[in-house]
């Protein structure tokens, strides 16, 4: 299977994915641990890629999403963004309208502690 199908794959079989430089348990750089932090703070349940694992992965990704960093969040089969993205998002609330909007089971008193915390 080649790099585009198995990204393809990865995006459309799960609800939640992380394309991310190690695992959502043992991240390898801060943006991706910021991000799998958030998520799992949040209790979402997510797959987790790890870039640095394949090399056409970490470059394929890249191209799919038309995206040059990592880390890369999909919800539904849809990108998301990056880290800053991800974090913009958390601290307003839209976020929550996403998961919320795309019937994806997450803890709103959690994500409300993490914008209490961030004020």
């Amino acid at each position: 299977m080649s790099a585009q199908e198995q990204i393809t794959e990865a995006v459309t079989s799960n609800d939640v994915v992380l394309f991310m430089k190690g695992t959502k348990s043992m991240p390898q750089c801060g943006f991706s641990s910021r991000v799998a932090g958030v998520l799992n703070f949040m209790g979402v349940d997510f797959a987790d890629v790890n870039v640095l694992a394949d090399d056409e992965i970490r470059q394929g990704i890249k191209d799919f999403s038309d995206w040059p960093t990592i880390p890369q969040l999909y919800v539904k089969g849809e990108f998301i963004g990056g880290c800053d993205i991800i974090t913009e998002m958390t601290l307003s609330g839209e976020l929550d309208q996403l998961f919320e909007d795309k019937g994806i089971t997450f803890d709103k008193e959690a994500a409300d502690k993490i914008r209490e915390h961030n004020a």
